[in-house]
């Protein structure tokens, strides 16, 4: 049974961290007693949801700042659950819940006018804040199911690790899509970090194979990883990553039997050099959609019985960090055969003793 006052004294001290770090949100309160005062009002919303009351009537339309608190409450309230035992994450549920039932009273309209908002000259603006919020419930699914894969909320039967593995997937997938339309409207290219700095490639190898892996199982496909003689090197693990992440699971969606290998090989002429790819065994990609695929927005099409989907963002996130990294993303496939990307990365043997990303 979850305790109500519990879930009310947790929601109170995210409440209270908001509010001593009030200077992120200075642009939009004069001082922080004005955001303690709607913090308190935003939080007595969430409180009387929970409490079963109902938040009572609102306003046809909420403040800017009381939309930013509650995007606010609900990260801090994920971030003091973060070492949650098993009642602590029925807490965060609940929270979560009464947060997402009062963002939608704070602006029951929304849904009406959105389309008008998305075709005026807002509307990239308009793209990107749905982004954000949509980042959020996927970060507190990622974190539940994350929780419950690591036992906190009791012992799990080998289907359900299966199944909530699927979940954290599919999530992980949606709020990459997320980043994505943030990063494209930021450019795109954003190294993290522009300096480059040492890493183990089989850690990074590693990381994509945990996320990836419910899906290869599910379609009973094959899934292999191969890192370089020299693990250890100097480069931008992050971007590395999410290309990696990208290109693996867009590769597993499209391929029916077989397999994806994922390698990462160095040159023998030049072991700074590594050839990255991705290759499966899948369908392959029609001449009719190469034109168009690394396309950030792009009309959905059929070519044959290959759809592409109307949004590129992946490819295309994935060729400008590549870029970035200083190489280029190609392609190689065969209709029947399968699909390769490919690029090669110049990345220096770290020396033994560097400190790892």
């Amino acid at each position: 049974m979850v305790d109500a006052q519990e879930a009310r004294r947790r929601l109170d001290a995210a409440a209270d961290t908001i509010v001593e770090d009030w200077q992120a949100y200075r642009t939009d309160a004069v001082s922080q007693a004005e955001l303690a005062a709607v913090m308190a009002s935003v939080t007595n919303e969430v409180g009387a949801t929970l409490a079963g009351r109902g938040g009572g009537a609102r306003p046809e339309t909420s403040t800017p700042l009381e939309r930013k608190l509650l995007v606010g409450l609900r990260r801090e309230v994920l971030a003091q659950c973060m070492s949650a035992d098993r009642t602590a994450a029925a807490d965060t549920i609940r929270i979560l819940s009464a947060i997402e039932t009062v963002s939608e009273q704070f602006d029951p309209g929304w849904s009406d006018h959105f389309q008008d908002r998305l075709t005026g000259p807002s509307g990239l603006d308009l793209v990107v804040e749905v982004a954000h919020d949509l980042r959020s419930p996927l970060t507190s699914i990622l974190f539940l199911a994350e929780t419950m894969l690591r036992g906190r909320s009791g012992p799990l039967t080998l289907l359900q690790e299966r199944q909530l593995g699927l979940v954290y997937s599919a999530a992980f997938g949606l709020n990459a899509v997320a980043s994505d339309v943030i990063e494209l409207v930021r450019g795109g290219d954003r190294l993290v970090g522009r300096d480059a700095i040492p890493f183990s490639v089989l850690e990074v190898l590693e990381a994509v194979n945990d996320i990836v892996l419910p899906i290869a199982e599910e379609k009973e496909l094959k899934l292999t990883m191969t890192g370089p003689a020299h693990d250890l090197r100097v480069g931008h693990p992050g971007a590395l990553n999410r290309v990696l992440l990208n290109l693996t699971t867009n590769a597993l969606k499209f391929t029916g039997e077989g397999g994806v290998d994922v390698s990462l090989v160095e040159f023998p002429e030049d072991p700074t050099r590594l050839r990255c790819t991705v290759r499966d065994s899948g369908r392959g990609i029609p001449e009719a959609a190469m034109p168009m695929l690394f396309e950030p927005f792009r009309r959905r099409q059929q070519a044959g019985d290959y759809a592409f989907s109307g949004s590129g963002l992946g490819l295309s996130i994935c060729r400008k960090l590549v870029e970035a990294m200083g190489s280029t993303l190609t392609v190689e496939t065969v209709l029947g055969q399968g699909t390769t990307f490919a690029f090669e990365l110049p990345l220096e043997i770290a020396r033994t003793g560097e400190d790892l990303a």
